[in-house]
């Protein structure tokens, strides 16, 4: 019963996130906020595969470590978050939104690495002003999306797709998502293949 309700609040939260763009932010971060306007929704080829290695990498941190993938392998499961730039409406919604999911990352053994192409001064004020972020929050600056390039996931304009991948502690890579850059994607997807994970 605990946890049907449980699960009913999440749905709940979701749906509300879902539902109110830029809704969670305060009008002078609001007034900050960069509108690009429709963009074409994907504009790339993936390079990587479910039940491939995942390509390892090495990111600058906003908390000033360097973040590798190989790191968590053999401890962690691992969520890849890229979204496209700092200081937009989309991208400055969808990560706070994992805050509705964060027990799950801690029940299925998971952390979470979002990665965006701006530097690293941009990522710090932008993530202090949607309300810090609890995750590792990663630059692929330079050399300019180099990572994102590997995974198949760097836009012909230079900002990465709206892409989410799931790796398992053996490195391998168990779910690829590549949504409409235009959209919120929906948190509780990824609670529901990490459940699906710590099942096998």
């Amino acid at each position: 019963m605990r946890r049907i309700l449980k699960s009913s609040m999440v749905l709940v939260t979701v749906l509300v996130y879902l539902s109110s763009p830029t809704s969670g932010l305060s009008e002078a971060v609001k007034k900050s906020i960069y509108d690009p306007g429709k963009l074409k929704p994907i504009d790339s080829v993936l390079k990587v595969r479910i039940g491939e290695l995942a390509p390892d990498f090495v990111l600058p941190s906003v908390s000033g470590e360097k973040i590798a993938l190989h790191q968590f392998h053999g401890k962690k499961n691992v969520v890849i978050s890229f979204v496209p730039a700092a200081w937009t409406p989309v991208c400055s919604e969808q990560w706070p939104g994992y805050n509705i999911v964060k027990d799950v990352f801690s029940e299925t053994d998971t952390v979470l690495l979002g990665i965006t192409v701006d530097n690293i001064p941009t990522l710090h004020a932008w993530t202090n002003q949607i309300g810090k972020v609890w995750f590792h929050v990663l630059s692929d600056f330079w050399p300019h999306g180099a990572v994102a390039k590997t995974f198949g996931v760097l836009r012909s304009d230079g900002v990465t797709e709206r892409a989410l991948f799931i790796v398992d502690k053996e490195g391998f890579l168990r779910f690829v998502q590549v949504t409409d850059i235009n959209k919120k994607p929906d948190p509780s997807v990824c609670a529901l293949e990490l459940r699906k994970l710590k099942k096998k």
